[in-house]
């Protein structure tokens, strides 16, 4: 008895390599393997060359554009419905109703909207057009950094509202100029928080 179990298992083993071995051999090339390795040789040559091609790099571009916009819309849409129009409305004030939720979005809505005109500016580097126009912008960008920290404690002013809002008119200035304009776009709240 006690030999029975390694047999069954022997056996179990050696058919189970058998189906594995004749689904390899059913499955696999016509026979030559050379010619198999030239033909993906030639088809990764084709396409590396196809990359290369005119059309390969103005899809990059018009991919680049799209991106942009579609990043730098964002960022537009955070700031304007969640610090730009609460903080015109008062609601940033001591003392207002919904202040301490209004803040806790504006914190966000700025953090988002950093990070999305970060990678709008990422995006327009695939552009050439696109990329002198928002080059200067980066120092601005980079401005707003800590302000969705300062938003949420309620300690933005007036100047921090503006240069969010200047930062965003130039982005969509920018973009108009080089043929990609931007729309603002609203964010849902769970896009915001990540």
């Amino acid at each position: 008895m006690p030999r029975s179990v390694p047999l069954r298992r022997t056996l179990a083993a050696l058919l189970l390599s058998c189906a594995v071995l004749a689904g390899t051999t059913g499955c696999g090339d016509s026979g030559d393997s050379a010619a198999s390795t030239n033909a993906s040789a030639s088809a990764s040559a084709s396409a590396a060359a196809s990359a290369a091609s005119p059309s390969a790099s103005a899809e990059k571009q018009r991919l680049a554009k799209t991106r942009f916009v579609a990043n730098a819309g964002l960022a537009a849409g955070a700031t304007y419905q969640w610090i730009v129009k609460p903080y015109r409305a008062g609601t940033f004030k001591k003392g207002a109703d919904g202040r301490t939720f209004a803040l806790v979005k504006a914190g966000l809505a700025g953090g988002f909207a950093y990070n999305r005109l970060k990678a709008a500016t990422e995006n327009a580097q695939g552009d050439p057009l696109l990329s002198k126009a928002v080059a200067p912008l980066t120092a601005g960008i980079e401005s707003l950094k800590g302000l969705g920290t300062k938003l949420r404690k309620g300690e933005a002013g007036e100047g921090d509202i503006g240069a969010f809002e200047s930062v965003i008119d130039g982005i969509k200035n920018a973009g108009r100029d080089a043929g990609a304009e931007v729309k603002d776009k609203v964010p849902s709240t769970s896009q915001l928080s990540g």
